[in-house]
């Protein structure tokens, strides 16, 4: 007897409900099981009283890889009333004397800013950034595949030269190597700002990667704020999903096998040590093995603040920078992501912070109060509340800073997977990060997002290419079971072009 239901989704992330639109696309019939009570995962906005009502996002809050992304882009988010404004600051990095690194969607312009503090610094950056950001395309193709695969855009020579700079870069930022910025201190003060995205001690290859193809999308697409917040991206989502006729259930946890309705492949939006506690000994002793070598990595720990002005930075023209990579000097950023590498709370802890009023005047509230949205890197599972941290650090570079906070909150490191299962310990990257990590995320195997049980895959972001609001883990893990399940070879389309051809009852 074929069963009601040809895939079941569990997990309504960014990348589970990816998938889910990439199956309903194909014609198969899905439903996506969700353990809170609203789908979305990290990619939600929610009403916060901190003194006065204000939207912030619960998680993910700045979407450069959502604009690039290849998933994306064929689902085009804009077409579907998605509206992602771009600062004209892409990021910026406050430092002690007053004058901060910033780095504008416009490369030159950017470069003609940091030479201002002394040529080398202008040259330093060009020298990194300019040969990626020609060749943006492979970068991303990289940085976004399933890296079992080579991208085509990687094949043609410009490809090839752009690949060779990615990976001639990524040592220089990532190994010993990164001493070199010392001649440039505010230009390498802005590289090692981008790589703090990546959570890990500095320098590693990881974070030079990632600073790489973040700092490259910032200066080809952008580092875009959804009006409205993450939510309209979610939204999106869901919207397709309701035309296809796809069935989202709330409040709907999965622990056992047992729960699972019955369906011909299962695609799991989860941390791996969810599928250990789901099928148990049903997966193979090997594999188990292995999911338990891949472990959490550091935490974060979120501090939402309602403002009753702009932040008072020393700078004025961080007032219109969208992200901001609050740590200080290269040596600075170093000690505090070693001090949370080490278990330990720095004094002036690596933090990230949004100003999404910068180009969202939806989220203005009564007499120009405003969100302010940061995260602290701590160690995994830390219960300490950041809020003091987090002010005073932001004092260093906006003197008056708590003068403007009419309310805060702070969500822990150990509770931030009460919003989001994922998040073990406020591990937001679902595992650690690292080069081997990168590339055997969250096992070693030739198909990384394919479980021992034949039906059952893993699409979240422990799977390539890892962390971020792409989609592209649940796309590249719906294209194996469109394959590997149901003999489907190519990927439907997704854009709303289809989404209108559908017939409607």
């Amino acid at each position: 007897m074929r069963p009601p239901v040809d895939v079941v989704v569990v997990g309504s992330g960014p990348n589970g409900l990816a998938a889910a639109v990439i199956a309903a696309a194909a014609g198969l019939s899905v439903r996506v099981l969700e353990s809170q009570s609203a789908p979305g995962g990290g990619c939600r906005t929610e009403m916060l009283n901190l003194g006065v009502p204000l939207l912030h996002d619960v998680c993910s809050a700045v979407h450069p890889m959502a604009v690039a992304s290849p998933f994306f882009e064929q689902f085009d988010l804009a077409a579907r009333g998605v509206d992602l404004p771009k600062p004209a600051i892409a990021f910026a990095q406050p430092l002690v004397d007053g004058r901060a690194a910033v780095a504008y969607q416009d490369l030159n312009r950017t470069v003609d800013e940091l030479a201002e503090d002394g040529a080398r610094e202008g040259r330093t950056y060009r020298q990194v950034m300019e040969p990626l950001v020609e060749n943006w395309s492979t970068v991303r193709d990289i940085g976004l595949s399933d890296l079992r695969s080579v991208p085509r855009s990687a094949l043609r020579p410009a490809g090839m030269a752009g690949a060779a700079a990615l990976a001639s870069r990524a040592v220089e930022l990532g190994s010993p190597l990164w001493d070199w910025l010392t001649r440039a201190p505010r230009a390498g003060a802005l590289l090692t700002g981008v790589s703090a995205h990546a959570n890990v001690v500095i320098p590693a290859l990881a974070g030079g990667a990632t600073a790489l193809l973040l700092g490259t999308l910032a200066h080809s697409h952008g580092w875009p704020i959804p009006v409205g917040g993450s939510q309209s991206i979610t939204g999106a989502l869901l919207a397709d999903l309701a035309d296809r006729g796809v069935e989202v259930v709330t409040d709907c946890q999965i622990t056992e096998a047992a729960q699972l309705p019955r369906a011909r492949a299962y695609l799991f939006d989860t941390s791996p040590w969810v599928l250990t506690q789901v099928f148990g000994t049903q997966l193979s002793k090997s594999y188990r093995s292995a999911l338990g070598r891949f472990t959490p990595g550091n935490g974060v720990a979120k501090v939402d603040f309602a403002l009753s002005g702009p932040v008072p930075w020393t700078d004025p023209r961080l007032a219109e920078a969208g992200t901001l990579h609050i740590g200080g000097s290269r040596e600075e950023m170093k000690r505090a992501e070693r001090d949370t590498a080490a278990g330990l709370h720095s004094s002036t802890p690596m933090t990230l912070a949004s100003q999404p009023t910068v180009v969202d005047a939806t989220r203005f509230g009564p007499s120009g109060t405003r969100p302010l949205w940061t995260y602290a890197h701590v160690p995994n599972s830390s219960t300490v509340d950041m809020t003091e941290a987090v002010t005073t650090h932001i004092e260093r570079f906006a003197p008056g800073f708590r003068d403007v906070v009419i309310g805060s909150r702070c969500i822990p490191a150990a509770a931030m997977a009460g919003h989001n299962p994922n998040y073990v310990g406020g591990d937001i990257a679902v595992g650690t990060v690292s080069l081997y990590r990168m590339l055997a995320r969250p096992v070693p195997r030739w198909n990384p997002y394919r479980t021992p049980l034949d039906n059952v895959y893993l699409c979240s972001a422990s799977t390539p290419p890892g962390p971020g609001v792409h989609g592209m883990c649940g796309m590249h893990a719906a294209a194996r079971v469109l394959d590997e399940q149901f003999g489907i070879r190519q990927l439907p389309e997704i854009g709303p072009a289809a989404v209108a051809r559908l017939p409607r009852s």
